[in-house]
């Protein structure tokens, strides 16, 4: 049995996390991920209104008697979401575990934290896990360059961030960014972590509800099929490789790109709709390196209890091997 730091502070079986997703982190998918042992997020900011993220919760408590959490991402938009609102939805939703992302979180971990809510707070760099931390997180979740999603602007991989927030914070710490099976977990926990934050891996079973052409699409792709779009306006993303985002990628290349060059590209609105078709080459889908590692679509119990038993026989197989042999060979 796995126990770590992250385990004991949140109250779940396995140390693994499925962080928020747009537009996957529903209900379906993280109570089967609460079920299987492991904590899942509902993404806030999925659901069109605080009233929706209410009912999502309430959905996802109909589901799991298991503690799960809800992912709220703070994005430095001209017209923000009403956070406080959201806010409101998550604590009187009876939550106790929150995931927040993004740009300054002090006032969301303050309000949580006066009504009772832990705060896990998901940052790509060390400096903006040691600035969490002081503000009042109860863990960190650090997300290196291989990631789906924003990887930051450092590219510094979890080989050298992992161990480096290690070195400097003091509260539990999940790794995320490239993992997908037993042999991430166990490497995550020796440079440092207490558990893992899974997305991409996520998305590829049969309780995500994405089409599954989009699943069979990340099943065939390598680790290379990935495209780091927006480097040239400082916000850098990394995604599923596909006509679009290589259109992005070409134009970015010219030189000089602005926003309203690609917005057409990348708009939400025609990456989601893409997502409910099936049209995997029409939008932007936010993937990670970690699709070279992912061979079939489990079920989220299947992939949690195959993630662990992998890690326990490395660890009690492989590992212990080693340093028995090397006891032998010292005598």
């Amino acid at each position: 049995m796995l126990k770590t730091r992250f385990t004991e502070a949140f109250g779940v079986e396995y140390p693994i996390a499925q962080g928020g997703m747009q537009w996957v982190g529903k209900a379906k998918l993280v109570a089967a991920v609460a079920n299987a042992g492991a904590l899942g997020f509902v993404t806030a900011l999925t659901q069109p209104t605080p009233e929706d993220l209410a009912k999502e919760i309430q959905r996802t408590k109909d589901l799991t008697d298991k503690p799960f959490g809800v992912n709220l991402t703070i994005l430095p938009t001209i017209t923000p979401p009403p956070y406080a609102e959201y806010r409101r939805a998550i604590i009187e939703g009876g939550i106790k575990v929150v995931e927040t992302a993004g740009y300054k979180p002090q006032e969301h971990i303050d309000d949580f934290k006066a009504h009772g809510i832990k705060v896990i707070h998901k940052c790509t760099a060390v400096r903006h896990a040691v600035s969490a931390e002081r503000m009042g997180a109860d863990a960190i979740s650090i997300d290196g360059f291989e990631c789906a999603g924003h990887p930051g602007e450092d590219d510094i991989p979890g080989l050298i961030l992992i161990p480096a927030a290690a070195n400097k914070i003091k509260v539990p710490m999940l790794a995320s960014g490239g993992f997908g099976d037993g042999r991430g977990l166990v490497a995550a926990l020796a440079l440092g972590a207490d558990g893992i934050n899974m997305g991409t891996r996520f998305c590829v079973t049969q309780e995500a509800e994405i089409a599954d052409s989009f699943k069979q699409q990340m099943v065939a792709n390598d680790e290379r099929a990935t495209d780091l779009i927006f480097r040239t306006l400082h916000n850098t993303a990394r995604v599923m490789k596909n006509k679009v985002s290589q259109e992005v990628v070409a134009i970015e290349r010219k030189g000089g790109a602005e926003f309203k060059d690609v917005q057409h590209l990348v708009a939400g609105a025609r990456g989601r709709a893409a997502m409910e078709n099936g049209d995997t080459e029409d939008g932007i889908w936010s993937a990670g390196m970690v699709q070279g590692l992912i061979n079939d679509v489990p079920t989220v119990k299947e992939l949690v209890d195959r993630i662990v038993a992998e890690a326990e026989e490395i660890i009690e197989g492989r590992l212990q091997s080693m340093i028995s042999r090397y006891a032998e060979a010292a005598e």
